[in-house]
Order: C-alpha cells, then structure tokens, then sequence
C-alpha cells in the first residue's frame, strides 16, 4: 500500500517545535554571567569562524545584546542559524573551561540565538556598510553557506557580488536539509535577506554547467568563488531499490521544509539507512511525524558511527531503535510497494565490511530513508572549469589559506572542498575565500580574528 500522513496540523506542529527552546531575558543574563570571560578562550579557537565568544557573552550579561549580537554577525553572518545547527558540544562547548573544573559547560550556541533572535525580531541591520564601488566584479556559485558566508565578507570592500544558485532560494541545507526541529527555513532566508541589502545579487534557477560555465564567469568577473555543495544521493545498488517508498533522507527533509508538515507522507515502519546525522535527522523527523517504529540500519558497529552521541541519544529518546553490525541486501516489495527489508549481519575484516553466511532475516517496513552519503560533483567541477586540480576522493585541491585553486582567480570552499563537512566549517571557508580574492586582486590582506584551518 502507498503511504500516507500520519499526523494532522496541531500533532505535527507540536512535534517538529524546537528541541532547544529559546532562552527568556532572565535566563540568558544567568547564563551568561556563569562565563569567566577567559583572556585566552579556547572557545574562540573553537569556532571555525573565530566569534569572540568572551566578548559577545559579556555584552549580554550587562544587557547589550545588540551588541553581542554585533559581535557574532561581524564574524559569522549566519550566526543565526549556526546558533541552532552547529555542534557546539564538539566544538565552543566542547572547549569551555568550565569543563575542566568539572562544570557544566557555558550554553554558548542557545546565548548566540538568544543575541541573534534579539538583532531579528527588532529588523535590526548590523551588517558592515559596504564600501563605495570600485568596480571589480565577483561571482559565487551557490547560494549554500559557503557562498554567502564569501558573498557577506566581499560585498562590504566595495566588489560587485552577483550569487548564482539553482534553487528556488538561497540558504543551501540550512533551508532545505537541516531536521526542522533544529531549525525553521525562514530563519535562513532572513540571513539571505540580510546579505542581500549588503548589495549582493542573487540569480536563483541559474545552474552550474548547463546554465553558466567558468570560461563565461572568468569573462565576466575578476575573480570566481565556487560553492555548489555535494550532488546526488548515493544508492546502494540492492535489489528492490527502486520501489517508490525508497527515498532520499535529504529528500525526505526537504518535504518538510517545502510542504506543510501534517501533509508528507510516511511510513507506519521505517527503516533508516546509514549512521550518520542526516540519518538521525530523518529518522527522528519520521518518528515525530507519526511513524509507529523507527529503525536505524548501520553496517559497522556503534562505536564508529559517523552521527554525533548527542544526536543519537536524541533519537533513541523519541523511541528510534538502532541496528548495527547489519546491512540491507535487499528490499522487498508487493504490489509494488515496499513491504520488508531483507537484512544480513556484517563482520569487519582487515578494515572491510563482509557479510556474515546464513544471518539473513526479515525486517518489515513500508517506508526506507537512505542517507548512505551524497556523491562529490566531480563531473560538473571538471566540465564547469577544465583544467580545475582535484584529488583522488574528487575535492577542489586548494590553498588553505586563500581557498585559492590552481585555476587563476578561482577560489572555492564548502562541500566542494571539505568533502562535506559542519555549516560552520563552510562559512569559514567562504570567508577565507573572500579574504583570499581581496588580497590577490588587490595585495592587500584583511585583517580578522579568523585563523586558517
């Protein structure tokens, strides 16, 4: 049988609502004053884009927060929406001192929302005025965070910032792929918004390759910054994959996002393949939407689990089960849907996953989230700009420092360059870039707390 919605508007609404409300005036100044404002903060280093986090918690706790907000928008533009999606307990939070004096650590990602959500209800506009034109052109292709992370640091010196993205609407994952239960598209496109009274110009349905190629932005524009993320989902290639109830997890996210929630389709079983968060995030989207069982399918065993512990734990908290050591090899299908997967358990040897003989069982289900990994854009890369160095796993080889590429004027960062990495990895990057295509089109060098990576 086809699937169908399993929850109405007010189930829905109730269970997609934030994991981590946002904190009240009284909380946010408690916590911000449990902060040792450390000289030397190893939060700081933390954080890809290098926030003063010392000084932004400092604002709040004497009640400037229009000013903390300043702080962290000066650094990172989409300060918002890292707020929400960043892995701070890995990161800022994972660094905090207070760690070491066996205490809990600073919230410091739900402090940043709460100086950022401030900057946003009051229209606040605290990005740098740009700089008088000059004359020298730039072009971003993509509109995700890399490229506006670029966009943002550029248009302010004064160049000509013309976005290129295939969407609808720019804001890459954070629009369309993050569990919306983390964070709501409309947070991202007000940061577009933002970027875009910066004087930016965005072009949207305009794709790479088949729409604009390097030669013609070469021509164009003085420098060239790429930023087209990661491309179509991987499959695994089993029998019974092509049945209609075997989607994308992305894809999956993305309904969401795109269509009011109590109306997407899912599974009363689903099976969730893949360990890593964008499995997490689907799986627990389902579940929230009214999936009866949730299971998540991984071939290695739990303790080299891409997704993060806290994620997980989120996720078996909603009442997701987990199935490691276990690979689909095939699914099954009656009438053409889905009914069961047909599940094996794995060993690992010499580094390799292998299957075990005669483990073979049944795990009924009628909807399957495949999040197995997305494919790098090698092809477009190599046809958008000939000649473009890349290495063996099919990343942009590039100079840490200027993100610059063996190409002339051509810079790149994000997914197109990490492989696929955090939301606040790509905005560093893009930033870098920036800063790399000023000093080589100009010698001189911006001046920031950002560090290379």
């Amino acid at each position: 049988m086809p699937i169908e919605p399993r929850s109405d508007a007010t189930t829905a609404a109730a269970a997609l609502a934030d994991i981590k409300p946002p904190l009240t005036a009284q909380q946010a100044h408690t916590e911000a004053t449990r902060c040792l404002y450390c000289y030397d903060a190893p939060c700081i280093k933390a954080c890809p884009t290098g926030i003063d986090v010392p000084t932004f918690i400092h604002k709040i706790a004497t009640g400037n927060v229009t000013g903390a907000a300043r702080t962290i928008l000066e650094a990172n533009v989409l300060g918002g929406s890292c707020a929400r999606v960043c892995p701070t307990q890995v990161l800022c939070e994972g660094a905090c001192v207070m760690l070491d004096l066996a205490r809990r650590p600073i919230d410091i990602g739900r402090l940043q929302r709460h100086a950022t959500d401030h900057a946003a209800a009051l229209g606040l506009h605290l990005l740098p005025a740009p700089a008088a034109r000059h004359g020298r052109r730039v072009a971003v292709v993509g509109a995700g965070t890399a490229g506006l992370g670029c966009a943002a640091e550029v248009a302010p010196l004064g160049y000509d910032v013309t976005v290129f993205e295939r969407r609808p609407e720019g804001g890459g994952l954070n629009t369309y792929g993050i569990a919306i239960y983390k964070m709501r598209p409309e947070v991202s496109v007000a940061e577009v918004r933002a970027i875009e009274r910066l004087g930016v110009g965005c072009r949207y349905g305009v794709e790479s390759g088949p729409d604009l190629s390097g030669t013609d932005l070469l021509r164009d524009h003085d420098a060239v910054f790429i930023g087209i993320g990661l491309g179509s989902a991987k499959r695994l290639g089993i029998p019974g994959e092509d049945l209609p109830e075997v989607v994308d997890a992305l894809g999956f996210i993305e309904s969401i996002h795109t269509r009011p929630a109590h109306e997407v389709p899912v599974g009363r079983r689903v099976a969730g393949l893949g360990g890593g968060n964008t499995a997490i995030d689907a799986a627990t989207q389902a579940r929230r939407l009214g999936a009866e069982e949730v299971t998540i399918v991984y071939r290695r065993g739990p303790d080299v689990m891409p997704a993060y512990p806290f994620e997980r734990d989120l996720a078996k908290a909603d009442g997701v089960t987990f199935l490691c050591d276990t690979l689909p090899v095939a699914v099954e299908g009656r009438d053409g849907h889905v009914v069961a997967l047909t599940l094996a358990r794995t060993a690992v040897e010499d580094g390799r996953v292998t299957i075990v003989p005669g483990s073979e069982w049944r795990l009924p289900c009628d909807l399957v989230l495949e999040a197995i990994g997305q494919r790098k854009q090698t092809t477009l890369l190599e046809r958008s700009f000939p000649g473009i160095a890349l290495d063996a796993e099919g990343r942009a080889l590039h100079d840490p420092v200027t993100m610059g590429t063996n190409l002339p004027r051509v810079f790149v960062g994000g997914d197109a360059a990490n492989g696929g990495r955090e939301v606040v990895n790509a905005g560093a990057e893009g930033k870098k870039a920036a800063r790399g295509i000023h000093a080589t089109l100009t010698g001189e060098r911006i001046v920031g707390p950002l560090q290379p990576s």
